[in-house]
């Protein structure tokens, strides 16, 4: 919370600046400023994560919308909204739906797991770029390098998805909430959402 809202501040005061710089010097003044605003402020998302070094596949978690959903950060500053590929969590925000038994809990999880963390995602060729609802489609890996999608599966949170073709993980997800189910985990537990 601290950091977003430090992160806010910073950029309102840089537009700030950039709007007084360009009505007392003229807009040449813009040309040479607004590039080492854009520098500086990737520095500052890079060093809020940890010193973590951002690039062309590390991002900075800035929002989590449900336990399959996020909005990742790169070190421009730029957003982008995600799904997790292979993956389904209860519903918490579809408005044409309830939330879902578990959901709350799911959703939970992820902001515990990847807010304000530095994540590295990695794209399926498989399933395209983007969905229909124009998030990047992803696998999201941990600073330990393990594999998110994965592990919200396993712990009970999340259940396999295939939408239409097989992925790259389908085998390892399958199994992982075939173990889950077993071991009576999360969503799975005995009386809870009905199993």
């Amino acid at each position: 919370m601290f950091i977003q809202l430090f992160t806010r501040k910073l950029v309102t005061l840089v537009i700030i600046l950039i709007g007084l710089a360009v009505y007392f010097s003229g807009s040449t003044i813009e040309k040479t400023v607004t590039p080492v605003i854009e520098n500086n402020l990737g520095a500052v998302i890079t060093g809020i994560a940890d010193k973590t070094t951002l690039d062309s596949n590390h991002f900075l978690v800035s929002r989590v919308v449900d336990g399959d959903t996020i909005v990742v950060k790169n070190a421009s500053g730029r957003e982008q909204k995600v799904r997790l590929i292979g993956i389904n969590t209860p519903e918490t925000v579809d408005p044409r739906k309830n939330v879902e038994c578990f959901g709350k809990e799911a959703s939970a999880k992820t902001e515990a797991m990847l807010l304000g963390k530095i994540v590295r995602i990695e794209q399926d060729d498989t399933q395209g770029k983007y969905d229909k609802y124009g998030r990047l489609l992803v696998y999201v890996f941990l600073e330990n390098g393990e594999l998110f999608n994965r592990l919200l599966i396993g712990e009970g949170y999340a259940y396999e998805y295939t939408y239409k073709l097989p992925y790259m993980y389908q085998k390892e997800f399958k199994e992982a909430e075939v173990i889950a189910r077993q071991e009576e985990k999360g969503l799975w537990a005995i009386g809870m959402c009905g199993y």
